[in-house]
């Protein structure tokens, strides 16, 4: 069985743009910016075996405030970019009832089904409630980047980080 590290993308891969306290992903490729640090912990996961697998809501696409071929372009982006392996992009919104749409775990199972990856040694770092209750769905253990969002606050993730570089000192040993 291999092991992964789940990612959030708007907030974990790239920074979000934050209206009001609340998080919203780049509108179109000339917003998305990689935050600092990204590339360098991303390398170094991928050193050590761990599968990297983005999973993402993108729930603008279904609300028609977005264009999927938009967020395609910009996940091509990152995959040009980073060492990922996979991007898993929920397109739902809330109410359509979609097991991949976090705080769901279905975009980590099928992830592990199709990879062969054991959950219980596997990592979800996110920015928001969702992404730490989708990863404590599916076994594995959390990360929650606080950026003190003015929304629901995630309930006892494992760690608290202020970067993806520190989660992944935390996981390579490195601290």
């Amino acid at each position: 069985m291999r092991r992964a590290v789940f990612l959030d993308r708007d907030g974990v891969i790239n920074r979000a743009i934050v209206r009001n306290g609340s998080p919203f992903p780049p509108g179109n490729l000339a917003q998305l910016e990689i935050l600092p640090g990204v590339s360098e912990a991303l390398e170094k996961l991928h050193a050590k075996n761990y599968l990297l697998i983005v999973v993402t809501n993108q729930p603008d696409v279904a609300r028609g405030t977005a264009k999927k071929a938009d967020i395609e372009e910009m996940n091509a982006q990152l995959f040009s970019r980073l060492p990922l392996d996979d991007i898993k992009t929920c397109y739902h919104d809330s109410d359509d009832g979609c097991f991949c749409r976090k705080p769901l775990p279905g975009a980590l199972f099928d992830a592990a089904k199709e990879y062969g990856i054991d959950l219980s040694k596997s990592f979800m770092v996110g920015d928001r409630w969702r992404d730490i209750e989708a990863g404590q769905r599916a076994g594995c253990k959390t990360f929650f980047l606080n950026y003190r969002y003015t929304e629901q606050q995630p309930e006892m993730p494992d760690f608290i980080v202020s970067s993806l570089l520190e989660a992944q000192k935390i996981i390579t040993g490195e601290f």
